[in-house]
């Protein structure tokens, strides 16, 4: 949900220096909010005070926040604690692999966009090859439909009508 970040209460934390926000900052900006904060009912931080200071400094008016009820001071520290001491940082060369794979993504090499352009382009035959091939079973299906059940006889010539301006005389009757 989202709470007013100026509603957000933020009792004395552990972590004294939030360090370097701007890239922070910068990533909230390209990708948006990836893990809302943690807070009481009453709105008192309990985790994301990083994240709660860096929108506050883009000028967010809100940010996303789950509500944790039933949470005595010893477990909202014990909370703070996990936090911030668990987590594990990439190692440089995770970092570089993964900015590798994501420069791959955002700027093929020629040969990945040909190859893709050959896969649409085999998509789309097999999809009007499919469309055909349906088109094909319901004008059969059509005809089948339209077919007599039995040959009938052809009706009988219909008998000639005298031309104008003759009589019965000239006709020999």
């Amino acid at each position: 949900m989202q709470v007013p970040i100026d509603s957000v209460i933020v009792p004395e934390r552990v972590r004294k220096d939030l360090g370097d926000l701007q890239p922070l900052m910068d990533s909230l900006k390209r990708v948006g909010q990836l893990h809302p904060i943690r807070v009481t009912p009453t709105y008192e931080l309990i985790s994301g005070h990083r994240r709660l200071t860096a929108a506050g400094n883009l000028g967010w008016k809100t940010i996303d926040a789950e509500i944790v009820a039933g949470l005595d001071e010893t477990r909202r520290l014990e909370m703070e604690l996990e936090e911030n001491i668990y987590r594990k940082d990439f190692t440089p060369d995770e970092v570089l692999e993964g900015w590798k794979r994501l420069d791959a993504l955002k700027h093929p090499t020629v040969g990945r966009r040909i190859r893709k352009a050959i896969g649409r382009f085999f998509g789309r035959l097999a999809f009007w090859k499919r469309r055909a091939r349906k088109a094909e079973a319901e004008l059969a299906e059509a005809k089948k439909d339209d077919a007599p059940a039995a040959e009938l006889p052809a009706p009988a010539a219909p008998e000639a009508e005298p031309a104008a301006g003759d009589s019965d005389e000239s006709l020999g009757v």
